[in-house]
């Protein structure tokens, strides 16, 4: 079953990343580059600040701190626990895809749709009653994480699963979060 499921991802990638084009590749490096993202993060910041004030910003971003770094750990745990070849370095279909990036790491799940979809997530849930389009926060680990298919990087599988956990652990963090913000910073 297993086996099924793994081939079943193989094809999927291989028609996902031969959707790509010379004439984009520039493009989706930029894109899967986190310092690019750098004035979405601080327009981001600069909403919530003007929204909630510096005490509580800063109280926000160490939960999303701690909230990265407990998510990239349990990816590299899950990584080198599986040690999935990423598809640039899998001699069954690297000949016949387009390998733009290469990694050494393994491949599953995907860090990037981990801590994109859990620093989304938990920002929707802590905000999702103070901005009127936030779902459109969304988008963000969909592009970002896409970028590691288009770049040779990760099979769908891999994204799937990053989200999955992404999700969960935003989800847990923000239960935390609500909790001790309760006790802390009532009001």
């Amino acid at each position: 079953m297993l086996e099924k499921i793994q081939e079943l991802d193989s094809q999927l990638f291989v028609y996902l990343n031969s959707l790509g084009s010379e004439t984009y590749d520039q493009l989706w490096l930029i894109i899967t580059k986190q310092l690019y993202w750098t004035p979405f993060f601080l327009l981001m910041f600069f909403l919530i600040y003007k929204k909630i004030g510096g005490k509580q910003t800063l109280y926000l971003l160490l939960f999303i701190a701690v909230l990265i770094s407990f998510t990239d750990q349990i990816c590299n745990l899950s990584k080198n626990t599986f040690q999935r070849l990423r598809p640039c370095n899998n001699p069954e279909i690297n000949t016949i895809i387009r390998v733009v990036q290469s990694r050494s790491s393994y491949s599953f799940f995907s860090g990037h749709a981990a801590n994109t979809m859990a620093v989304a997530t938990f920002l929707y849930l802590v905000f999702k009653c103070h901005f009127k389009y936030l779902g459109l926060l969304f988008l963000w680990p969909l592009i970002f994480a896409y970028s590691r298919i288009y770049l040779g990087l990760h099979y769908p599988g891999d994204i799937l699963s990053g989200y999955f956990f992404g999700a969960l652990f935003g989800f847990v963090t923000f239960k935390i979060y609500q909790n001790l913000k309760t006790k802390y910073f009532p009001g």
